[in-house]
């Protein structure tokens, strides 16, 4: 059998969530560090956009073929919901997302110092005059954006050996419009990790924007799968549906 087990497709969730907050939340301290007491500027976010983006290029290429690098909650649940990925799963997908969020963001300040955390670790979240209402459209939005994005480039009729390049570049740009209002977390465990280390560095952490950010996040999730399963799917696949969840059972074995 060439299929990899249970164990390897977490610690590959693990190291790709882990990789993609230490670059991608990395780079928001880094570029503060770097700053100093120059304004945030529009090439600053560009290049915390390109961070983001580039990382989730190198972890689809690098762990897709592991465990389809989920690396985000909002998708596995998308998946689960769509039929594509056993909920049984689910909780150990989310766990070994959450562990890698914590590790990478421990890893940041591993890196840059006690400064990181000082600048915020770029932990998500957004300004007291934003409503909470604008927040939660703007990451679920974002969400949206992203986890339809990948429904599109894992569909079987799509262009093979795009997914990477294509996730990628729907990150960078998603991020440019949502990030002035929240940060675009736009996942759970990107989310939730820096917040759990900031705290436990005694850092100030906004908790009560947690539910706003992760009930967008994944709500968004859940409507993306729904969608482009009612946009795009035909009769064929209701059969390819019940191949793939007769296989999933036969590895749930394992």
């Amino acid at each position: 059998m060439d299929d990899n087990r249970r164990w390897q497709k977490l610690a590959a969730e693990f190291l790709g969530t882990a990789f993609l907050v230490f670059v991608g939340v990395g780079s928001v301290p880094a570029t503060l560090i770097v700053n100093g007491d120059a304004p945030f500027t529009m090439a600053d976010l560009g290049m915390i956009s390109l961070a983001f983006g580039t990382i989730v290029v190198v972890t689809v290429y690098v762990f897709g073929y592991i465990s389809g690098n989920h690396i985000n909650p909002a998708v596995t649940l998308g998946l689960a919901v769509a039929g594509k990925f056993p909920w049984r799963q689910v909780p150990e997908y989310l766990a070994a997302q959450l562990l890698g969020a914590i590790v990478g963001a421990f890893t940041i300040v591993g890196v840059l110092g006690m400064r990181a955390s000082e600048v915020g670790l770029g932990v998500a979240s957004y300004a007291s005059e934003v409503p909470w209402y604008q927040a939660f459209f703007a990451e679920f939005v974002g969400t949206f954006l992203l986890v339809f994005a990948v429904f599109g480039v894992i569909y079987r009729k799509a262009a093979p050996g795009w997914a990477g390049l294509a996730i990628g570049f729907v990150v960078f740009a998603a991020i440019i419009p949502v990030a002035p209002t929240t940060g675009a977390s736009i996942n759970p465990a990107r989310t939730t990790g820096p917040m759990l280390v900031q705290q436990i560095l005694g850092g100030e952490v906004a908790w009560e924007q947690w539910p706003v950010y992760v009930g967008a996040e994944l709500l968004a999730g859940v409507l993306a799968a729904l969608t482009f399963a009612l946009i795009a799917h035909t009769a064929n696949d209701k059969t390819g549906l019940k191949e793939t969840l007769a296989k999933q059972d036969g590895e749930m074995a394992r």
